[in-house]
């Protein structure tokens, strides 16, 4: 049994979570409760592999074993009744690194690429720095989480002519867990504008019932003809340090134009630690991901608890999935460069600010639950005191 609520000390360990934001914002003894990583060590299986790489002690280059390949396949039918091939599966060292070389294969500088606001900001990143443009579907805010505006999407494919709608699913920072009949109604309206889409799906696994993660692929007839699906365990076990990931491709022609752009890019070669952790992780992490589910939910309470009861002015996004909580702070009235100096240097506390995930994030801020119950505490205690 994992014992979530021992805090391990991350200071001095090159973490950006911890190290990096004394140099961000000049300030000490800062907690952390923004990137998303957890202050969980990692499966005991995934460490046991590690230990034995390390053991035999040689470093050399390595091939993708078959069974990785098996792992990858059971997890998905068991675990979201996708049934994928072993052709299908592309490997990148990163969900982003994937979603780049994709945004390169099938798209010219100039090109139209549309995503949801707020959503994860690499995504506007990406497409402004491969010389896309950028346009933004705000998402409407309903009984108390987020909905698509499926009139504003339809308008802005007629007039954009967009070629590729980057989608999170489920969603980051709002925590939606999309229906599978949201996710047919965008779907169909891509299929009718000729737009591909490519489906962030790295937070499969932290799904809270009774909500059900639904892959882009699964959710029509044929969407997995005009999409791909990127994904991860890194997200799911606390490794995105070790920079592996995967990208479904049923279509055969998709594939192979993405496999053509990875080549020319030299991005298909996964380092040693990736392919280990990812097996490992696959075949032995489902107990440590059973227990860990229910402590983020416990950690989501609380949170939800102590804002009623210390901040009511401050509205909060109950996530249906991730660890991810998103907190409007208008109420307030502050801008967003003093509602973020107020946390960072009145609290000592980092979140992530809302509005760089958009303009609908303004007065917003993103916080990370994934961490021992006991800190989680004392952030938002600071959080309190900031905003005193």
């Amino acid at each position: 049994m994992t014992n979530f609520d021992q805090p391990i000390e991350r200071l001095g360990t090159n973490s950006v979570k911890w190290d990096a934001i004394l140099q961000m914002y000049n300030e000490q003894e800062l907690l952390p409760l923004w990137i998303a990583d957890m202050d969980f060590k990692a499966p005991a299986g995934v460490l046991q592999a590690y230990q034995k790489l390390l053991d035999h002690g040689v470093l050399g280059y390595a091939d993708t074993p078959e069974s990785l390949y098996t792992a990858i396949i059971d997890w998905e039918k068991k675990h979201h009744q996708l049934i994928i091939e072993k052709e299908e599966i592309l490997f990148f060292s990163g969900v982003l690194a994937g979603i780049a070389t994709a945004v390169q294969a099938f798209t010219k500088p100039n090109d139209t690429i549309l995503i949801h606001d707020p959503v994860y900001p690499p995504f506007a990143n990406i497409i402004t720095t491969n010389h896309r443009q950028l346009v933004r579907s705000q998402l409407i805010e309903e009984n108390g989480h987020f909905v698509m505006d499926f009139g504003d999407i339809e308008e802005k494919f007629k007039q954009h002519q967009v070629k590729v709608m980057i989608l999170c699913n489920p969603h980051n920072p709002g925590g939606r867990v999309w229906l599978k009949e949201e996710l047919q109604q965008l779907g169909e309206l891509c299929r009718k504008y000729g737009v591909l889409v490519f489906s962030d799906e790295i937070h499969q696994d932290l799904v809270f019932s009774p909500n059900e993660m639904t892959s882009f692929f699964a959710a029509g007839e044929g969407f997995s003809d005009f999409s791909l699906q990127f994904t991860s365990m890194t997200k799911t076990f606390n490794l995105a340090g070790i920079k592996n990931s995967i990208v479904f491709a049923k279509n055969e022609k998709l594939r192979k134009q993405l496999e053509h752009k990875q080549t020319e890019n030299f991005q298909q070669e996964i380092n040693t630690f990736g392919l280990i952790g990812m097996e490992a992780a696959y075949e032995t992490g489902e107990e440590w991901l059973a227990e860990l589910l229910p402590y983020i939910q416990s950690n989501i309470a609380y949170t939800m608890t102590f804002f009623q009861e210390h901040l009511p002015k401050v509205k909060i996004m109950k996530p249906e999935g991730t660890y991810l909580l998103w907190l409007d702070f208008s109420a307030y009235g502050l801008a967003d460069e003093e509602l973020e100096e107020r946390l960072v240097h009145k609290g000592k506390v980092v979140l992530n600010a809302g509005i760089s995930y958009g303009p609908s994030g303004k007065q917003h801020m993103r916080l990370n639950v994934a961490c021992p119950q006991v800190i989680l505490a004392e952030g938002l205690k600071r959080i309190a005191a900031a905003l005193s």
